[in-house]
C-alpha cells in the first residue's frame, strides 16, 4: 500500500562513498536531504580494498576535501597505516594511500551523516523514480513510502541486479550477503535509459593467525607525511605494517589447470571487467611471460583478524581458491575466511548525463558513482560531491558547478565520463590527466577551496587557510627571487657535497634552489634562509621554482584548452542542417549532444575537420543573430 511519507528538497539513493558525499553536500548547502540505505549498517561499506587513495585517487579524495566534503577527514580519523607513493616520480604523480580500519570507516562517516543538520536517513530500496512533465516528482520505496522531492541522486553502488559468482555457483546477492536491488533497473528502462552490465571482483579474506609473516617482506607505513584533509595537522599515530609477498609457478599452473571452471572463460559471465584491476586468472593469462605477481596482505582493521589479500581478485571455486593460495609463501596454511568473488550488476550509460551528472532528459536526476561505469570509492566520492553541489544548484535555480579538465582531477573523471563513455569499469589514472604538473594532490586547496566556499560548502575557517596559504606562497616566491646567495669556501664546500656546481658570483634563491640536487631544507642549511615556514608552504616554494618552465608551458596550453571550452554550442542545434560534416560525427554529436567546442572535440569520430566545420557554422549563426537582432 503506498503512502505519502515525507517531503524533502532532494533524495539521495545509496549510502556508499558517492551518496554520503552527495547526501551532505545537500544538507550543507542547506537542503532538507534524506538518504535512503538498502542497510544501514553498510553506510560507507569498503566492500572491497580496506584503503582509501593511491596512485590518481589520493588527488581525487583531495579534491573532494578541498570542495568541502568528508572522505579526507574521515580516513583521517580511522586510518591505521598512511604512505606517500611515487615519492621517486615527479610531485605531478605523488599519491597518498592510507590502509582503514574499515569498521571505524563505517561507523564515523555514519554518524557524521546521523549528525548534519539538514539530513535524515532511513533504511529501504527506492524501486521507482517518478516524474512530472519531465522532472522528478517523488520516489517510491519496496515497502510502500512516497518520499516527494525536488530532485534525486542516484548512488545505488554496484547493487542493481547483482550476481555474486564463484566458480559454478551464483546468486542474486549485492557484496557481503546484502540484498540486490531488483526492480530500479526496469524503472530506469521504462523512462528511456541505456544500461550496461558490468563486472568486478574482491579477493579472499583470510585468518592472520594462519599466516607466516617470517616468509614475507614487511610493508610499514610512512613516518612524516601530511594527512589526507588540509584543515588537518600532522598526525601521530602508532601505525599497522601490511607485508608484501609473490605468487609462483606452481600457482600458476593451478589457475591455468582450472580455467574452464572460472567464470570468466566459461562464458557464466556476462559483465564487462575492468582491464586495469584483473583477477588472478586474468593476470596468468595477459601476462603468460611473468613469472610471478605481486601480492600484499592487508589488515582489515584493529578489531578483527581479518586479512585483505591485494592482488589475488578471482572468482574461481572454493577448492581451487585453497589450492592457489596455499602454493603462496607464508600462506602455506592460510585458512579463508571469506572466498573470493566476482560481481555482476547494472549501470547507466553515463553518456546520457550533462556534465553536471544530470540526466539529459529528465530534470532533476542525476547520478554519481558505480551506477555510472565507475570504479572506486575515490571516483565515486568525486562524482557525489559533484551531484549533490549539482542537485543543490538545480533547487536554487542556478548555474551548476562544472569542473573542466584543467580545474581538476574531477573534471577529468567526469568529462571521460560523459564525453566518450565507458565500455568497462573506469579507473582514475594520472595518465588520463593531461595539465597534471597543474592538478597535483599538493595543490588541490589552492585551486577549489574558494569554489567550494562560493558555493556554501566549504567553511569560513578552511577559505581563511587557504587565502594565508596563497599570500605566504606569493611572498616568498618574489623574496627567494630578490634573496641573494655569494660564492664563499664555505657555501662552494656544501654544494660540492651536494655534487651541484660552485658558485662563481652571486645568484637568487629561487636560481639556486631550480638545480635539480638542491632543495629548500639545503638552503635552510646553508644559513640564507630561518627554518620558520611550514612544510606544506616549503613544498609549494620548490615545486613551483623548479618546475616553473613546464608550469607556465601547461599554463599556456590550458588558455587555448579555455578558448575551446568557452564556446558554447546551443542545445538547440540541428548537425544534419550542418554541411560538411560527417555523418558519423553528425550521429556522434547528435547523440552526446556536447555543451561545448572542447568537449566535442573530444568525442570519438569526431574529426579535426569536423571541428572547423561546426565552428564556421556557430560563427556564421552568431552573426546572423546578431544581425537580426538589431
Amino acid at each position: 500500500m503506498e503512502f505519502l511519507a515525507g517531503t524533502y528538497d532532494i533524495i539521495v539513493a545509496g549510502a556508499g562513498h558517492a551518496g554520503c558525499e552527495a547526501a551532505l553536500a545537500a544538507a550543507r548547502m542547506g537542503m532538507k536531504t534524506l538518504v535512503v540505505a538498502h542497510n544501514l549498517d553498510a553506510v560507507a561499506l569498503m566492500a572491497c580494498n580496506p584503503a582509501i587513495g593511491g596512485t590518481s585517487k589520493g588527488h581525487l579524495v583531495r579534491e573532494v576535501d578541498a570542495l568541502g566534503g568528508e572522505m579526507g577527514q574521515n580516513i583521517d580519523k580511522t586510518f591505521i597505516q598512511i604512505r606517500m607513493l611515487n615519492t621517486g616520480k615527479g610531485p605531478a604523480v605523488h599519491s597518498l594511500r592510507a590502509q582503514a580500519d574499515k569498521k571505524r570507516y563505517q561507523a564515523e562517516m555514519k554518524l557524521t551523516l546521523e549528525n548534519q543538520e539538514n539530513l535524515m536517513l532511513c533504511q529501504g530500496e527506492v524501486t521507482e523514480i517518478r516524474t512530472r512533465n519531465g522532472r522528478v516528482s517523488a520516489v517510491k520505496l519496496d515497502t510502500g513510502e512516497i518520499y516527494q522531492c525536488r530532485s534525486v541522486v542516484l548512488a545505488t553502488g554496484v547493487y542493481m541486479k547483482s550476481r555474486i559468482i564463484i566458480g559454478e555457483y551464483s546468486v542474486n546477492s549485492g557484496p557481503n550477503g546484502l540484498f540486490p536491488a531488483n526492480k530500479l533497473s526496469e524503472n530506469l528502462k521504462d523512462l528511456g535509459f541505456r544500461l550496461q552490465r558490468f563486472k568486478t571482483g574482491t579477493p579472499a579474506r583470510v585468518n592472520r593467525r594462519s599466516l607466516d609473516f617470517s616468509k614475507m617482506i614487511i610493508q610499514p607505513g610512512d613516518r612524516a607525511v601530511p594527512p589526507f584533509s588540509f584543515m588537518n595537522g600532522p598526525i601521530e599515530r602508532e601505525q599497522v605494517p601490511c607485508w608484501l609477498t609473490y605468487t609462483n609457478e606452481r600457482t600458476h599452473q593451478i589457475i591455468r589447470d582450472n580455467l574452464h571452471r572460472s567464470p570468466l572463460y566459461s562464458g557464466r559471465m556476462e559483465g564487462v571487467g575492468a582491464r586495469y584491476c584483473p583477477s588472478i586468472e586474468d593476470k596468468v593469462v595477459r601476462f603468460h611471460e611473468k613469472e610471478s605477481h605481486q601480492i600484499f596482505i592487508e589488515p582489515e582493521g584493529l578489531g578483527t583478524n581479518e586479512m585483505y589479500v591485494q592482488g589475488l581478485s578471482s572468482s574461481l571455486p572454493v577448492e581451487i581458491q585453497m589450492a592457489v593460495y596455499h602454493t603462496i609463501p607464508g600462506m602455506e596454511n592460510v585458512e579463508i575466511m571469506r572466498p573470493a568473488y566476482a560481481i555482476e550488476y547494472d549501470c547507466i550509460d553515463s553518456t546520457q548525463l550533462k556534465l553536471s551528472l544530470e540526466s539529459r532528459h529528465i530534470e532533476g536526476l542525476f547520478f554519481a558513482g558505480q551506477i555510472n561505469g565507475s570504479s572506486g570509492y575515490e571516483e565515486a566520492a568525486a562524482q557525489g560531491i559533484i551531484a549533490g553541489i549539482n542537485a543543490v544548484q538545480l533547487v536554487r535555480q542556478e548555474e551548476p558547478l562544472i569542473l573542466d579538465r584543467s580545474d581538476a582531477y574531477i573534471g577529468v573523471l567526469i568529462d571521460d565520463l560523459v564525453t566518450k563513455g565507458t565500455p568497462e569499469p573506469y579507473r582514475m589514472m594520472t595518465s588520463r590527466a593531461e595539465y597534471r604538473l597543474l592538478l597535483r594532490q599538493d595543490n588541490a586547496d589552492m585551486r577549489l577551496t574558494e569554489t567550494g566556499y562560493r558555493l556554501g560548502l566549504a567553511s569560513e575557517k578552511r577559505y581563511r587557510k587557504v587565502c594565508t596559504k596563497l599570500e605566504t606562497v606569493q611572498r616568498e616566491l618574489e623574496r627567494l627571487g630578490s634573496l641573494t646567495i655569494s660564492p664563499s669556501d664555505r657555501v662552494n664546500k656544501y654544494l660540492k657535497q651536494k655534487n651541484s656546481s660552485a658558485l662563481k658570483s652571486g645568484i637568487s634563491l629561487a636560481d639556486l634552489l631550480k638545480r635539480p640536487e638542491i632543495s629548500f631544507s639545503d638552503i635552510i642549511r646553508l644559513g640564507e634562509l630561518e627554518d620558520e615556514l611550514k612544510p606544506e608552504i616549503q613544498e609549494q616554494l620548490e615545486i613551483q621554482i623548479k618546475y616553473e618552465g613546464y608550469i607556465s608551458k601547461q599554463l599556456r596550453q590550458v588558455e587555448q584548452f579555455k578558448k575551446m571550452e568557452k564556446m558554447r554550442i546551443p542545445p538547440d542545434i540541428d548537425y544534419r542542417d550542418i554541411a560538411g560534416l560527417k555523418l558519423e560525427s553528425v550521429q556522434k554529436l547528435k547523440k552526446l549532444q556536447p555543451e561545448n567546442i572542447g568537449q566535442a572535440s573530444r568525442i570519438s569520430g569526431v574529426s579535426p575537420a569536423d571541428i572547423s566545420v561546426l565552428m564556421v557554422y556557430l560563427e556564421k549563426r552568431r552573426r546572423e543573430k546578431k544581425s537580426d537582432e538589431a
